[in-house]
């Protein structure tokens, strides 16, 4: 049976209004099973980084567990040992409970004892974090030493379409717009926390699948199927007129509609990495302590960096956070990485 707790909140500014995420997660739960493909996705990800890890991890924790999605995975690595599942919909943790012992609390107040988990785990539940830096010293804190943080978290390029549309029909039609979309992290913010809170060898790196649909409509449904239906603190609390999404459509399909009709959705999944400190792990190397130089390792003549700046003018082409698909399928395997290799 899944238990529930609660704790204080930190006084900081609020950006989401907890309620509502818990009342649309647990509107979304009795039908789920329809709609959990993109965290089924995400998953089968984190759950390939485990298998990895040429180590097993006794004692896990699942924060935003769903409907025991991530569990079910990663179960199968043959990793793990028990899992603890942790939602804040009362509901999803029922669900949740097939898989294993679970509970319903506020994620950003952890009830658990320091340094009690093997392992800590979250799949796409952090964008609807207000505190997330201080949620990533909380899962360092409850790490035993060299404890694994493997989290995944939607980024910023996450619905730019949807975005882009709701903006321009909106200030289009009535001269403004309000927060209808959870502003979401860049990479680059999100990996500097791992350090921030005080995990070793942090490895932050960005994926982006592309998901196409018939029409909007059908993709704000499978966005509320899933969970993720608007829940700003600021939003609008009166209806939206039907003109607005009609308009907005129509901008949606001109901007970004392919050849056959269909409208693309992009979703960007940040995975995070990190290890709670410990004496045996890895150290990085002071800077200038190589012994050999790279140019006699690769058997290629050293370069004036200085010379090299003048030619081609092409630096910085568009390229670098690439994980851009251009199949307009369901996924894409380009890949946006910071931080050094993860650790087997």
């Amino acid at each position: 049976m899944a238990e529930q707790f609660s704790g204080a909140q930190n006084q900081i500014p609020r950006l989401f209004d907890s309620a509502a995420v818990r009342l649309n997660r647990t509107r979304a739960a009795s039908g789920y099973a329809a709609f959990d493909f993109l965290k089924a996705e995400a998953a089968v990800r984190l759950a390939d980084r485990l298998e990895l890890m040429r180590r097993d991890f006794p004692l896990c924790l699942d924060v935003g567990c769903h409907a025991g999605t991530l569990t079910r995975h990663i179960r199968q690595t043959g990793k793990i040992g028990m899992v603890i599942q942790a939602d804040p919909a009362p509901a999803f943790a029922a669900l949740a409970s097939n898989e294993g012992p679970s509970v319903a609390l506020d994620v950003e107040a952890l009830p658990f004892a320091p340094q009690q988990f093997d392992a800590v785990l979250s799949c796409l539940m952090l964008h609807w974090v207000d505190d997330l830096p201080g949620v990533m010293m909380q899962f360092r804190r409850l790490l035993k030493p060299d404890g694994l943080l493997l989290v995944s978290l939607l980024g910023g390029a996450t619905l730019t379409e949807l975005r882009a549309a709701l903006l321009e029909a909106e200030s289009e039609l009535y001269g403004g717009a309000g927060p209808r979309t959870v502003p979401m992290a860049d990479i680059r913010d999100v990996g500097a926390l791992l350090g921030r809170a005080g995990l070793a060898l942090p490895v932050a790196d960005a994926d982006r699948l592309t998901i196409d649909y018939p029409d909007m409509f059908r993709l704000m449904a499978d966005l509320r199927g899933m969970g993720e239906a608007n829940a700003m603190a600021g939003r609008k609390k009166t209806p939206t007129s039907r003109r607005l999404f009609l308009r907005a459509a129509e901008i949606y399909q001109d901007r970004f509609g392919r050849a056959d009709g269909r409208i693309p959705a992009s979703f960007e999944i940040i995975t995070l990495t990190g290890w709670a400190p410990h004496e045996d792990q890895q150290k990085p190397l002071r800077p200038g302590s190589a012994a050999h130089r790279l140019a006699d390792t690769l058997g290629v003549s050293e370069h004036d960096p200085e010379a090299s700046q003048t030619n081609s003018g092409q630096t910085n082409s568009g390229q670098t956070n690439s994980g851009q698909t251009t199949s307009g399928q369901t996924a894409s395997d380009q890949t946006t990485s910071t931080g050094p290799a993860i650790p087997e």
